[in-house]
C-alpha cells in the first residue's frame, strides 16, 4: 500500500467530523448517545462480622481445670453444667481451644462456658480466636450460627455448658 494513502486514510475520517453536521449522501451516521441506563432495583446488603481474639484462661483456674490435680485438696475443681442454647456476642471476651471439640468461651462478667462443635471439626483450629456474623438478636444460638476460624474453617455449636468452681 502506498505511505502517503497510510497517511492520509485517518485524515478523511476526521474530516466529516470537523467539517459540521453535512454528511455526504450515503455515508455512515453514527448513532445518538445512548440514553442513560436506568437501575430498576437496587438491593443494599450489609453482615456485620465480630472478631473475638484469643485469650488464655484465668491463671487461678488453668492448672486445675482440665487436668486432673496431684493436690486435690489445695486446687479449685471445676464441673460443667447446662446452658442455655443461645448466647450473646457481645458479651463474650475471648476464647481459647481446650480439648478436640470444645472451645473455651471467657465472658466479659468472669464466667467460662464451653462451646461443642460440630462433628468433624476441632477445636485447635481457632487458635487464633474466631470470628461470628451478627445477627438480628445479637446471640450465637446452637445449630444456628456457625463459627469461622481464622484459618477458614467453619464450625455450628451442638451445645454450651457452663464451667462452675465447686469446693472452695
Amino acid at each position: 500500500m502506498n505511505p502517503l494513502v497510510q497517511l492520509l486514510a485517518p485524515l478523511v475520517m476526521v474530516l466529516p467530523a470537523l467539517g459540521g453536521s453535512d454528511v455526504a449522501p450515503g455515508a455512515f451516521q453514527s448513532a445518538s448517545p445512548a440514553d442513560p441506563m436506568v437501575a430498576e432495583q437496587v438491593s443494599i446488603q450489609q453482615s456485620v462480622t465480630i472478631r473475638i481474639n484469643p485469650r488464655p484462661a484465668p491463671a487461678s483456674m488453668q492448672p486445675a481445670m482440665f487436668s486432673q490435680g496431684f493436690e486435690q485438696d489445695r486446687e479449685p475443681r471445676f464441673i460443667e453444667r447446662k446452658f442455655g442454647k443461645c448466647l450473646s456476642i457481645n458479651s463474650i471476651f475471648g476464647v481459647q481451644p481446650v480439648a478436640d471439640d470444645k472451645l473455651l468461651l471467657i465472658l466479659n462478667d468472669r464466667r467460662m462456658v464451653t462451646a461443642h462443635l460440630e462433628k468433624g471439626c476441632q477445636a485447635r483450629q481457632f487458635y487464633s480466636g474466631m470470628m461470628v456474623k451478627r445477627n438480628a438478636d445479637g446471640q450465637v444460638c446452637i445449630s444456628r450460627d456457625a463459627l469461622q476460624s481464622r484459618s477458614g474453617a467453619s464450625c455450628q455449636v451442638t451445645g454450651f455448658r457452663q464451667i462452675i468452681q465447686i469446693g472452695d
